[in-house]
């Protein structure tokens, strides 16, 4: 036997091991791989060009170095580059924590996952010490996100640059603060590394210190220089504690022997903290504590200016027209009602937040979610509206907060009609839902529809292609908000004002005329899957008591407020098509797109017609309808006019044409 098999068969034991790592679905091509690597060294005289394409190779997104890296294998990352000359830059998918990382070069993997063995083999050979991801994160930032701190100390000795950030603006210092790394911390600060630099949106080390509560790393950052900024939402580190609740950080600041914030801040903080304490830890007695210290500083015994309560604060109906307590006797009051306590939290934090935090309108919707699972609908309905109100006047068009507080409407009246139809447990009795319920939450959706579709027309500069699948994502929630209402309409008690109600509403979406992803319009999302998927595949909510993903009578309704049958998306389909692509076939959406007009021998632009799709997922057109009633003389023609090849231009009318065309 060869030197070069001995040389290959101690790595290719260890190159098991590590496939092993990427998962059982890679194995056996990865194993291929290097069978193939293998048989090409030991006879290299065949093509030097064949061992680096092989080794180049990627399998699952991951080169073989990539897959050594991340998995800690150096004896076959030292083969792989020493000798198979691979190339050392070349980067990978993998994933950490159940994210995967896109573009990693080999170093950075050795990096995040803490080998420093291989990361000085990669650095001993030439790897480039400041390589990012398509994040633009370096193989420090990585380290340092992990507290590997001896990687951390060999890179920047071999020349990484500490003040690299990622595409977020985020410095290995901000990451280092805010995973509470101490060490890591410390080291970066003796580097002089630059303290109070600002992320794109605004934050510092010092918010990500105050929002992890590293009191520690907030004593060494104030040390070298730290200042009170405030980030793209009007938020100091000290607000940024009292949001998520971190009580010693806001003690350390407020109470510091050299003065940090204002008095005006440390009453804010303080009554921001107490809301806090009321949602995140259900403390009501500490957040009274809290409230009563901000109201000793707002109007301090010492004699001092007051600082009274704004007075000009709206009241808000979804609080319960709820107003701030102005004295300690209001305050003491409170405290024997523990919803005027939830409802004071929401004010203090819409008052000291702004609308335009995340967080406000975070736990508006979490109070309502908790009024739902009490039985609360009304309650909670109110609490979302005011939140999606919110949302939708600060934020962009099809903004990921305005889309999840319309799932979450969806969602909840699906569970109302679930519940519905099951025997009542323990005598909790769920309300129907009517027309009035979903037409709201419909109508705005439809709005953000609008907005969406304003921004695609827009000459401003955007991703098209995100644009329109966040786009899809809000039509199917209409859609299913429609479905709702079309099931309405079969409800014996359904009057024939709520049944012309519901007529408009939905011709105001189908009037729309939207097109989003491959070209499909309302029609077309309505009778296909993703009419039921959402966010990476994952199912939206199909409606109750459903198997299937679309729903004959919206499908029906639509029909007969004006949706085109016969529209056809980027690949030539119309909708029976795509509804025939779904199996089990809906038989009773085929027979209303049949009756209104649609074609059951039209061919898409691979040349398929609908019958020919189901016969592939073996089920048969014939089960479902009488092809013959659905089939003209006109059809037959241009069918067979198509088949033949015959020539027709110049022949036969120019309107019919399209005919011949779609047959």
């Amino acid at each position: 036997m060869s030197s070069g098999v001995w040389d290959l068969m101690p790595v290719r034991c260890r190159w098991i091991e590590t496939l092993r790592h990427c998962g059982k679905t890679l194995l056996r091509r990865q194993r291929r791989l290097l069978r193939r690597i293998k048989k090409v060294y030991l006879h290299s005289w065949r093509s030097a060009d064949e061992l680096n394409m092989l080794v180049g190779a990627k399998v699952g997104g991951a080169t073989p170095l990539v897959i050594a890296c991340r998995n800690g294998h150096y004896d076959v990352a030292e083969y792989l580059i020493e000798r198979c000359k691979a190339d050392i830059e070349q980067p990978g998918s993998v994933t950490f924590d159940g994210e995967t990382i896109e573009g990693a070069p080999p170093l950075w993997c050795a990096a995040a996952a803490g080998h420093l063995q291989l990361v000085r083999l990669l650095v001993r050979a030439g790897a480039n010490v400041n390589s990012t991801t398509r994040t633009h994160s370096t193989p420090l930032r990585a380290a340092c996100f992990d507290g590997h701190y001896d990687i951390v100390k060999f890179l920047v000795e071999n020349g990484a640059d500490i003040e690299i950030a990622n595409r977020h603006g985020h410095t290995c210092l901000m990451i280092a603060c805010y995973k509470g790394h101490i060490r890591i911390a410390k080291y970066l600060l003796s580097l002089n590394a630059e303290v109070n630099r600002k992320s794109v949106k605004g934050n510092t080390a010092l918010h990500d210190c105050a929002e992890s509560g590293s009191l520690h790393i907030l004593k060494m950052l104030l040390g070298h220089g730290a200042t009170m900024d405030v980030d793209s939402y009007g938020m100091t580190p000290l607000l940024a504690a009292s949001v998520t609740g971190h009580t010693h950080i806001v003690e350390h600041l407020i109470n510091a022997e050299y003065v940090l914030v204002t008095r005006q801040q440390r009453i804010d903080a303080l009554e921001l903290l107490g809301a806090t304490y009321v949602d995140k830890r259900r403390d009501m007695v500490g957040a009274l504590a809290l409230w009563k210290r901000a109201m000793d500083d707002r109007f301090p015994a010492d004699g001092s200016e007051p600082i009274p309560k704004p007075k000009d604060v709206p009241r808000i109906e979804a609080y319960d027209f709820a107003v701030e307590p102005s004295n300690a006797q209001q305050l003491e009051e409170i405290l024997a009602d523990p919803d005027a306590m939830r409802m004071q939290a929401l004010v203090i934090r819409e008052r000291i937040l702004g609308p335009a935090h995340p967080d406000t309108s975070y736990y508006v919707r979490y109070r309502g979610a908790v009024y739902a699972d009490a039985g609360r609908f009304a309650r909670c309905r109110q609490l979302w509206h005011h939140a999606l109100d919110m949302q939708r006047a600060v934020l962009p068009p099809l903004s990921p907060l305005t889309q999840s507080s319309l799932f979450s409407f969806a969602e909840l009246f699906s569970y109302m009609l679930a519940e519905r139809a099951r025997p009542p447990l323990r005598g909790r009795i769920v309300p129907p839902v009517t027309f009035d319920d979903v037409d709201p939450v419909f109508r705005k959706a439809l709005l953000e529809i609008n907005r969406g579709m304003e921004l695609l027309d827009s000459k401003l500069s955007i991703d098209r292609e995100q644009t329109l699948t966040t786009l899809q994502r809000v039509l199917v929630i209409s859609l299913h908000l429609a479905t709702l209402m079309a099931r309405l309409l079969e409800e014996p008690e359904c009057t024939e004002e709520v049944s012309a109600n519901i007529h408009k509403a939905v011709y105001s979406l189908v009037k729309l005329d939207i097109k989003v992803r491959q070209g499909r319009s309302a029609l077309h999302v309505a009778c296909s899957a993703e009419g039921s998927r959402s966010r990476g595949g994952s199912a939206w909510l199909p409606a109750p008591g459903d198997a299937q993903p679309c729903c004959a009578a919206l499908v029906a309704l639509m029909l007969r407020l004006g949706a085109s049958p016969l529209a056809r998306d980027a690949s030539g389909n119309t909708p029976l098509h795509l509804v025939c692509k779904l199996n089990p076939c809906p038989a009773e959406v085929v027979r209303e797109l049949l009756a209104h007009g649609a074609h059951i021998d039209t061919v898409n632009y691979e040349g398929e017609t609908p019958e020919e799709i189901l016969r592939a997922s073996h089920q048969s057109l014939s089960a479902i309808v009488n092809p013959l009633k659905y089939t003209s003389l006109k059809c037959l023609a241009a069918r067979t006019v198509k088949n033949y090849r015959l020539p027709y231009r110049h022949v036969v009318p120019t309107c019919l044409h399209s005919t011949i065309i779609t047959h």
